[in-house]
C-alpha cells in the first residue's frame, strides 16, 4: 500500500470509527457488531502505526490519553466567560422578568431553562469540524488550555462532520464526574488510608488540571454541553442552536424546557426540585435565558453578567441541631477522623445522628463547642457535614473543642506528619482498631478474598489471641476453630449474644485460607495494607517489579520511576519495607505458599492479547470458570476489568443468579452482553 492509499484508509477508517463510538456513547445503540467494530479499531491502529504522518486529529486512539503536560498554557477567551446573576428568591425571579421587559420595552419573548449542573465551566473550540482547543473559565477573559485531557471525556466529540457546520465555532460546557464515579474514588481512598475528596465538583476540577491525560481518562469524566457560539451559526434562538448541538453529536441533557413566560419558569423550577436528586450528578439550581439571540444582544451586559440570564439557586436542605460530643474512629492505618455526635435530627429524608469533621482543621475553623447549636447539611446530598454553627446561644462556660493527643484505643501519643492535615496513632503493632481493620482488609473479596471469615468470627480469633497479624491465619487449626466463641451485637437493639463455630463452619474457614494461597500476587499486595496502595496501585507495582524481594529492595528513585507512582506513594512503600515486622510477616506467608511473585499465567500476553483495549464487567455464577478466575483470563489477554456498568464498558458477562438491575443498565446503555460460552470463544 502506497502512502495514498493509506492515508485514504486511515481517514474512512477513522470516521467510521468515530460514527460508530458516537452510536455507542451518544445513543446507546449499534448498527454493526463488536466483532466488525474490532477489526476497524485494530485496522486504523495499525495503519497509524504504519502511517504516523496521517493519523487524523479526531483518532480515537486519543480518548485513552498519555500525553504529560508540565505546564498549561494560559489562552485569552474569544467571548468572556462572564458568571451569572443569582437569586435564591422567586420573588426576585419576579424582578428579573420585569427588567427584561422593560428592557425589550414588550412582552413578546420567551425564556429557555436549563438545570445548572455544579461541574467545571469550559470552553471547546472547533475548527474546520476539529477540536483545536479546550480552555477552563479561569478568570472569565483568560483560562489554562487543557485540551489532551479534555479529549479523554469520551462523550465530547473530537470532530463534527456535519453539512453546514461554520468554520469555526465554540461550545461551552460543564465538566462533571458522576456521582458514582466519586463514590468509588472516595471509598478507595478510605481503603488506603487517604483522607476522601471533599466533593465531586472539586474533584472535576483537580482531575481536569492533572498533569497525565492517561490519568485523567481513567477518572471518567463527563461533559454536559450547553451554548453554541460564533459568526456565522445562523440561529435565531437558543434553543435551535441547543438542538443543532444535540443533531452534531454533543451530550446535551434533555433536562432543558422552553417557557413561554414567567409562570412556566415557576412551574419548571417546581418540578424539579425533586427530580434533581435523581440525576447522576450534583444540581445546584435553574439557568434561565431569554431564548431569541437578537433579544439577547438587546439586552446587553452589566460589566460581569448578562442581563438576559440569571441562575435561581435551590436552597441546601438543612437542619439545625445540637452538637452532643466528638468521637474519634481509628482506621486500618492508624488515620484519626473525628466523628460530630448529633441530637438526631431529620434531613433529606433520613435520620442524621453523626457528621464526619474530617480532621483537626476543621474542628479548629468551625470553632466547635460541645453543646453548639450547629447546621447541618448533605454535602452533594451524599454525606452529612456540619456547615455552621450559631454562637448566639453557646455558653459563657463552653469549652472549645480540643483535638484529641493520644490515640482514643491505646493512648499512643499521636503524630502529624508537615504537610498533612490528618493525625495519626503510630501504634500499628499492637492498636487494637488497627489490627482488626488490617485484618479485615486482608480477608477482603478485593484482596485475600477469605468468604468464610467474617467480621465477629475476625473479632474472636483476636480477643482469644489466636491471630494478631495476617501471617497468623494461616497457622489456625481445627481444634482452635471447632466451638470458639464469640458475640455478635444487635447494631438496631445493641444486645449482644454468644455464638460458638460449628464443625462445619471452621472447616469452611480453614478451606477458604487454603484457597486463598492461590491468589495473585497483585491481590496479595493490596491486601497487605500499604498506606496508598490501592488495588490500580498494587497491581501497577506487581506487573512492574514481578516479585515482593524486588519491589521490598527499590529504593525512593527506582519507585517514582514507574507509571502513576508519585513522591508520597514511593515513601510509605520504603517506610513499609524498612519495618523489620513487616519483612517479619511477609517471609511468614511466603513460607505458607502465599503468591508473592508474578505467575506466568498472570503475565499479560506479549504484544496484546486476543481481549487488549476491551473492559468487562462479571456478574453471575458460571459453570466452567470461578468470578476471579474469569478476572484473571480477562487481564492475562489484555482486558480490563471494571466493577460497575457504565457507556465505557464493552462486554458484561453475564451469569446465573446475576442482579436484574445490573442487567437492565447494560441493555439500557447499549453494554454487549455475552454468556461464558460467548466470552471462552473470544479467546
Amino acid at each position: 500500500m502506497n502512502a495514498n492509499e493509506a492515508k485514504d484508509r486511515i481517514a474512512k477508517l477513522t470516521e467510521q470509527v468515530n460514527y460508530h463510538n458516537h452510536l455507542y456513547y451518544q445513543e446507546s445503540r449499534t448498527e454493526i457488531s463488536d466483532f466488525e467494530f474490532d477489526q476497524l479499531l485494530n485496522e486504523l491502529i495499525e495503519m497509524e502505526e504504519k502511517f504516523p504522518q496521517f493519523k487524523a486529529p479526531d483518532s480515537p486512539s486519543q480518548r485513552v490519553g498519555g500525553t504529560v503536560t508540565k505546564e498549561f498554557a494560559t489562552v485569552k477567551h474569544e467571548y468572556p466567560m462572564l458568571s451569572l446573576g443569582n437569586t435564591y428568591s422567586q420573588q426576585e425571579l419576579q424582578e428579573f422578568d420585569q427588567r427584561v421587559a422593560k428592557g425589550l420595552g414588550h412582552n413578546d419573548y420567551e425564556y429557555f431553562c436549563e438545570l445548572k449542573f455544579d461541574g467545571v465551566a469550559i470552553s471547546l473550540v472547533y475548527e474546520n469540524g476539529y477540536l483545536i482547543r479546550a480552555v477552563t473559565r479561569g478568570d472569565g477573559t483568560k483560562g489554562d488550555d487543557i485540551t489532551n485531557n479534555a479529549k479523554t471525556i469520551r462523550t465530547l466529540p473530537l470532530s463534527v462532520k456535519k453539512d453546514g457546520i461554520p468554520t469555526k465555532f465554540e461550545v461551552r460546557g460543564e465538566v462533571f464526574m458522576p456521582r458514582e464515579v466519586f463514590v468509588a474514588i472516595n471509598k478507595e481512598r478510605v481503603e488506603n488510608g487517604e483522607e476522601p475528596l471533599a466533593n465531586p465538583r472539586n474533584t472535576a476540577s483537580g482531575t481536569l488540571k492533572m498533569q497525565d491525560s492517561s490519568i485523567v481518562a481513567s477518572r471518567k469524566l463527563d461533559c454536559f454541553t450547553y451554548s453554541l457560539m460564533g459568526e456565522g451559526t445562523g440561529f435565531s434562538r437558543h434553543g435551535d442552536a441547543i438542538a443543532a448541538l444535540e443533531k452534531w453529536g454533543f451530550n446535551v441533557s434533555d433536562t432543558y424546557k422552553k417557557c413561554n413566560d414567567i409562570e412556566e419558569v415557576f412551574k419548571y423550577i417546581d418540578e424539579w426540585e425533586e427530580k434533581r436528586k435523581s440525576l447522576p450528578l450534583d444540581t445546584d439550581g435553574i439557568v434561565i435565558k431569554v431564548n431569541r439571540f437578537d433579544q439577547q444582544e438587546e439586552l446587553g451586559f452589566t460589566a460581569k453578567s448578562p442581563r438576559w440570564a440569571i441562575a435561581y439557586k435551590y436552597k441546601s436542605e438543612s437542619a439545625v441541631t445540637n452538637l452532643n460530643n466528638i468521637t474519634y474512629q481509628v482506621g486500618r492505618t492508624g488515620a484519626i477522623t473525628p466523628v460530630a455526635e448529633l441530637q438526631p435530627v431529620l434531613l433529606a429524608g433520613t435520620t442524621v445522628k453523626r457528621a464526619s469533621l474530617h480532621n483537626a482543621n476543621e474542628i479548629k475553623r468551625l470553632d466547635l463547642h460541645v453543646g453548639d447549636t450547629v447546621m447541618v447539611e448533605k454535602g452533594g446530598e451524599i454525606i452529612p457535614k456540619i456547615t455552621g454553627v450559631d454562637k448566639s446561644g453557646r455558653k459563657a462556660d463552653a469549652e472549645p473543642v480540643s483535638f484529641i493527643d493520644k490515640c482514643p484505643a491505646c493512648e499512643t501519643e499521636l503524630i502529624r506528619a508537615d504537610g498533612e492535615a490528618v493525625h495519626y496513632c503510630p501504634n500499628n503493632q499492637s492498636c487494637p482498631p488497627q489490627i482488626l481493620g488490617r485484618l479485615e482488609h486482608f480477608i477482603s473479596r478485593n484482596a485475600m478474598n477469605i468468604e468464610s471469615l467474617g467480621p465477629e468470627t475476625l473479632k474472636g480469633l483476636i480477643n482469644h489471641n489466636l491471630v494478631s497479624q495476617p501471617a497468623d491465619l494461616y497457622k489456625l487449626s481445627f481444634d482452635q476453630l471447632n466451638g470458639l466463641k464469640f458475640e455478635i451485637e444487635n447494631p438496631q437493639t445493641g444486645e449482644v449474644k454468644t455464638r460458638s463455630l460449628k464443625e462445619k463452619s471452621a472447616q469452611n474457614i480453614l478451606d477458604s485460607i487454603e484457597k486463598s494461597k492461590e491468589i495473585p500476587f497483585p491481590n496479595v499486595l493490596f491486601a497487605l495494607g500499604i498506606r496508598y496502595v490501592g488495588r490500580t496501585v498494587a497491581e501497577k507495582l506487581a506487573m512492574h517489579f514481578k516479585n515482593v524481594e524486588a519491589l521490598a529492595r527499590a529504593n525512593f528513585e527506582t519507585l517514582v520511576e514507574v507509571p502513576e507512582i508519585g513522591d508520597r506513594i514511593a515513601e510509605s512503600i520504603t517506610q513499609y519495607f524498612s519495618e523489620e515486622n513487616n519483612l517479619n510477616i511477609i517471609e511468614e506467608l511466603k513460607t505458607h505458599g502465599v503468591q508473592l511473585a508474578m505467575r506466568e499465567e498472570d503475565l499479560p500476553a506479549a504484544g496484546g492479547g486476543a481481549l487488549d483495549g476491551f473492559s468487562f464487567v462479571i456478574s453471575g455464577v458460571f459453570e466452567q470458570y470461578e468470578r476471579d478466575e474469569l478476572k484473571a483470563i480477562i487481564k492475562k489477554n489484555g482486558g480490563k476489568v471494571v466493577s460497575a456498568i457504565s457507556g465505557n464498558v464493552d462486554y458484561l458477562v453475564a451469569g446465573d443468579k446475576m442482579g436484574p438491575a445490573k442487567l437492565e443498565k447494560a441493555k439500557k446503555l447499549g453494554v454487549k452482553i455475552i454468556d461464558e460460552s460467548t466470552f471462552t470463544s473470544m479467546l
